[in-house]
């Protein structure tokens, strides 16, 4: 028990000391502050233009959750349909799998001249950034879920949607959750991403504004709002799987005992 409270603290010992040797490095005048600031004139920055970055907040905030939700909803219906319907999942896992070979900056600017500069394109991106981890994690927990248990059903007559309810919807909810998790960590990125190649607001018009006049300081307080709107966004579905799967609670006391 103390022994693992002892190695919470190593990652927020590493993060002190790494950031004072950032700002003595600043402090010392090795770069120019337009190249690499001192981590106090980013909070500083961060601070007082806090105001002025709201809207730009929320815009993101809106164009990530809403694709991250639509992402989810398609997850879930083209994973249920892939592992009961053997023909769609040979047609659709290989298109699946080839998508992800296509980086995401060089599809962007197609969807910016498709939908215009408005939210839709920033949607778009967003989805299928998250579409993919959620819709593999999730089928894979469908098709690990035991013959015998199935077949247990089957010889009670249980239906296909009772199977599901009661045995492969609950064997898959870690699997769809470790997804969840990977995605919401790109949700935030991909609408950035999307504001980079074509936008009116959010972070990523705000980061550019602040480097074309070379306010580094700004351009960091922006990427300290995107990592802390994504761990918030990755604790929100951590409680969802705690209050989804309780017993994943009494496992990690049990191993913290040990």
């Amino acid at each position: 028990m103390r022994k693992n409270i002892k190695y919470k603290y190593y990652p927020i010992i590493f993060f002190i000391v790494f950031t004072l040797i950032w700002e003595t490095i600043s402090r010392l005048g090795v770069f120019p502050p337009f190249i690499l600031p001192s981590p106090s004139s980013i909070i500083l920055s961060l601070i007082t233009n806090f105001t002025s970055m709201q809207y730009d907040i929320l815009i993101t905030l809106y164009e990530a959750l809403t694709g991250f939700i639509i992402a989810i909803i398609l997850s879930v219906v083209i994973a249920v349909a892939m592992d009961s319907i053997i023909g769609f999942k040979k047609t659709i896992y290989p298109v699946l799998i080839i998508s992800q070979t296509i980086p995401i900056i060089i599809v962007a600017p197609l969807f910016i001249i498709w939908f215009g500069y408005g939210y839709a394109p920033k949607i778009i991106i967003v989805t299928l950034i998250c579409f993919f981890p959620i819709t593999i994690s999730l089928l894979q927990g469908l098709i690990a879920v035991d013959k015998e248990l199935i077949d247990l059903l089957r010889s009670m007559g249980s239906s296909k949607f009772q199977i599901y309810k009661f045995v492969k919807i609950p064997s898959a909810m870690p699997g769809f959750f470790s997804g969840l998790k990977i995605a919401a960590t790109y949700s935030i990125m991909g609408a950035t991403i999307g504001e980079w190649v074509g936008g009116k607001s959010g972070l990523g018009v705000y980061m550019i504004r602040a480097k074309q006049a070379f306010e580094t300081d700004r351009v960091f307080a922006a990427i300290i709002i995107i990592v802390i709107l994504s761990i918030l966004l990755l604790k929100i579905i951590e409680f969802a799987e705690k209050k989804n799967m309780p017993w994943l609670k009494i496992s990690d006391e049990y191993y913290i005992e040990q």
